[in-house]
């Protein structure tokens, strides 16, 4: 059996390389909580990009929020008018599409944008829900029974660790 390996900060370089292909004058980042809202952290700064970013969590509108409750990864918070936003939606790891869908909720919640992308560090395939990322740094396939998480450490670089589910 072979164990996955990703180089996160390889990964990261790439993502950066996509998003910069994405944006324009008038996008305005947004982090899924954790693991997005850490790449949205870097990634405005990176990019030099004004102004804070936004960042999303899906707690309120998951299709499992009975199950699994309030999740302790953070609240949403965006520092500016959603209304005709070019929103770029930024995720580390996108799976079944479910997270994805949540959000798009949630952003609706705070009004109507003009467009939302989404880029991602890795996309794993088992959509399933018709979404698809803008941008993907890399595609992997892991067993069902495997979940692939991004880890930051004090120094803010990143790595993936792979768990069984």
């Amino acid at each position: 059996m072979s164990t996955l390996v990703l180089d996160a900060e390889a990964l990261y370089r790439e993502l950066l390389r996509g998003v910069r292909g994405l944006c324009n004058a008038k996008t305005r980042l947004v982090g899924v909580t954790s693991g997005g809202a850490w790449l949205v952290e870097r990634l405005q700064r990176d990019l030099g990009l004004p102004g804070e970013p936004g960042l999303i969590s899906s707690a309120m509108h998951r299709d499992d929020f009975a199950r699994r409750g309030l999740a302790a990864g953070g609240q949403t918070v965006l520092p500016f008018d959603v209304n005709e936003a070019q929103i770029l939606l930024l995720d580390d790891v996108l799976y079944t599409g479910r997270t994805i869908r949540a959000v798009i909720n949630e952003l609706f919640d705070y009004g109507r944008p003009a467009s939302i992308q989404l880029a991602v560090m890795v996309d794993r395939g088992g959509r399933q829900l018709p979404i698809q990322p803008d941008f993907a740094a890399a595609r992997v396939t892991l067993p069902t029974d495997q979940s692939l998480a991004l880890a930051r450490n004090d120094q803010g670089h990143f790595s993936f660790k792979v768990e069984a589910a």
